[in-house]
């Protein structure tokens, strides 16, 4: 991961030069992604984090934006009997994420680019950000673009899969490999065709038992997966990003108009 980036992160500036951006027409990023949760015996509890914060990174490089203290604690049930994971009410989370994301637009930022590497935290992120003007913020769920779920079914080899799995594993291979011990990656049961319920490392007889708390097949990754699956990834969210961008500029030069952004 380059620092070539760092320079759009606001926690290492002042905040006067934070004001002369936004003055400037700077949009927003705001990152979620957990920095305490459990990704088996081969990943940081960071991972969502890292992810997080170099997609940011990468958006921010191509619209000149401002990236928020990455929000590392969120809504994240189903992996709380792992030690170090830890996990907010959904209600205490879409509270904390509507706070943020408000207080970004108060200090006159025009757009809010809510970036979400979480699947338990999209529900309450959606309703956060829905009491919010609609033209003014986007919630960008990094897996769910066309370009990386084509990508993803071409290159899984897994029988199932969704967390710590051979996608996920594959994406930390191209981002961060000295993070990653691939001699620990360790394939969990077939729990079912969707995801489960919340994991247990201790129950056996429990149908969500996995010994290390992946969801998959992690020894099936590789970096080269990894880097097609980045690369989708973020072609995906910067052709949304750009789509947002230039409805609001359209808007903005109508006056009187008035533009629903989804």
């Amino acid at each position: 991961m380059g620092t070539d980036t760092d320079h759009h992160f606001i926690e290492r500036m002042t905040w006067d030069e934070v004001a002369r951006h936004i003055a400037n027409g700077a949009a927003a990023i705001l990152p979620v992604g957990a920095a305490a949760k459990e990704h088996g015996f081969h990943l940081p509890l960071n991972t969502d984090r890292i992810q997080a914060e170099w997609l940011a990174s990468q958006l921010a490089e191509r619209i000149d934006a401002l990236i928020w203290p990455t929000l590392a604690y969120g809504y994240y049930p189903a992996f709380v009997a792992y030690a170090g994971s830890c996990s907010l009410s959904s209600a205490t989370f879409e509270a904390v994420v509507h706070e943020i994301a408000e207080g970004i637009l108060g200090s006159g930022c025009r757009k809010l680019f809510v970036l979400n590497t979480g699947i338990s935290t999209l529900a309450p992120v959606e309703r956060a950000l829905a009491r919010l003007d609609a033209g003014k913020v986007m919630h960008l769920r990094i897996h769910e673009g066309p370009r990386y779920r084509q990508a993803a079914e071409r290159l899984a080899e897994q029988s199932h899969g969704s967390h710590a799995d051979e996608l996920e594993t594959s994406l930390m291979l191209a981002l961060v490999p000295h993070l990653v011990d691939m001699a620990r990656a360790e394939p969990s049961p077939a729990i079912g065709k969707e995801a489960p319920g919340p994991l247990t490392p201790v129950d056996t007889n429990s149908p969500n038992y996995s010994r290390c708390g992946s969801y998959g097949d992690p020894t099936l990754a590789t970096s080269a997966k990894g880097e097609i699956l980045l690369a989708t990834m973020l072609d995906d969210l910067r052709e949304k990003v750009a789509a947002f961008v230039t409805d609001r500029t359209v808007a903005q030069q109508r006056p009187g108009t008035t533009r629903s952004v989804s």
